[in-house]
């Protein structure tokens, strides 16, 4: 499995493995894959912090590093002053109301979120300024999510010889973040979880394959098995981007009580759905989904990022109030995870499920050669 990405990046084979847990990124890593660290929730002194931790431990093998980049944010929502003050009332009172209609005791935590720490997380000038950090150790990689990346964020790769990619849900994004500057594709289907559009990642790969060759693209959304990862190679992807497997490792940063709810769910228990973040994203389907997606009373999410800004403080007292084993919170709590999430059943250590992947895989390709043989 030795693809042209591999040969550019250094790795054994192209399983690229996306984690907000540093554990992840230095397990799968070790392993002989590239762990990519999601840095959305760091400020620039906490991820140098994270990226330390990950070099003294993965000795000199390749890792990446992803930024969050939306290609439109509300900048009146950026502007001076304490972000809850341009939250609406009416929607504080709805996450109020979920409170109480739920049973969820604890206090409410603190909205301590300032325009600048958000501003970190989904600006371009942000995003750029977590790439300055990155930047300063041996990264192998730097991804851009939802919006084409900033051009100076570009410029500065290419200085420190770091190829760029860029994740996508159409042949028009993949056209797009080529012409910006990105080396390479992750076509991401609607089976994704996280922020991902609406085409299926059978019919988006190919299209985007043919669509930007010679720019290798990596397949994502619905990968979580070596004959998923065998399929995607056929359909022309040179790698795979993986993110729900492993939040069921033993390394990953979910929650217990949200893990439990994983293990337990099937395929159908996803939906894409803004009221985590102001934008579409794939999640846990749960009260909160459903309470804010069609009840009857509810005011709607709002944009980004103001819906991920009331999101996070009421998700904080869930998920603590879900750990105390409380009913209602137990309903309402959830967390960004694929379709696959049928398939994960079992806790196990990141490292064993990068082997097993590559073994059926390996099953996978011999399987096929029989059959032409």
């Amino acid at each position: 499995m030795r693809t042209a990405v591999c040969e550019r990046l250094g790795v054994e084979f192209p399983l690229f493995a996306f984690s907000h847990c540093r554990d992840v990124v230095a397990a799968v890593t070790n392993a002989g894959g590239f762990g990519v660290l999601g840095a959305v929730a760091y400020s620039p002194e906490q991820l140098d912090t994270e990226l330390t931790w990950i070099d003294e431990r993965v000795g000199g093998k390749p890792y990446g590093v992803d930024v969050l980049v939306p290609g439109r944010v509300d900048a009146a929502a950026l502007e001076g002053g304490h972000l809850m003050d341009l939250v609406p009332e009416r929607h504080r009172d709805f996450v109020t109301h979920l409170m109480s209609k739920y049973g969820v005791t604890g206090s409410a935590q603190p909205m301590t979120l300032t325009a600048d720490s958000l501003g970190r997380r989904v600006t371009a000038a942000g995003a750029t300024g977590l790439v300055d950090v990155a930047l300063k150790h041996p990264i192998g990689l730097i991804a851009s999510a939802l919006g084409p990346p900033p051009p100076e964020m570009t410029a500065k790769a290419r200085e420190a010889g770091v190829p760029v990619a860029a994740l996508v849900g159409t042949v028009e994004h993949a056209r797009r973040q080529v012409a910006a500057g990105a080396d390479l594709i992750v076509a991401q289907g609607t089976e994704a979880g996280g922020h991902t559009g609406e085409i299926s990642t059978m019919v988006l790969v190919p299209q985007v394959v043919d669509a930007v060759a010679p720019v290798p693209v990596l397949a994502a959304g619905g990968i979580a098995t070596g004959r998923q990862m065998a399929a995607a190679l056929a359909l022309g992807a040179q790698g795979v981007w993986c993110g729900s497997v492993w939040l069921t490792t033993e390394e990953a940063e979910t929650a217990p009580a949200v893990k439990r709810k994983m293990l337990a769910a099937s395929s159908l228990d996803t939906v894409r759905s803004r009221s985590r973040t102001g934008k579409p994203a794939r999640q846990l389907a749960s009260a909160w989904t459903q309470e804010w997606d069609s009840a009857q009373e509810s005011p709607g999410p709002l944009d980004m990022p103001l819906q991920m800004l009331l999101a996070e403080g009421a998700m904080a007292r869930i998920g603590a109030a879900a750990e105390r084993g409380e009913p209602g919170a137990l309903e309402l709590a959830n967390y960004f995870v694929g379709q696959v999430v049928g398939q994960l059943d079992q806790v196990k250590p990141a490292r064993q499920v990068v082997y097993e992947m590559l073994a059926e895989f390996g099953e996978a390709v011999e399987r096929l050669a029989r059959l032409s043989g």
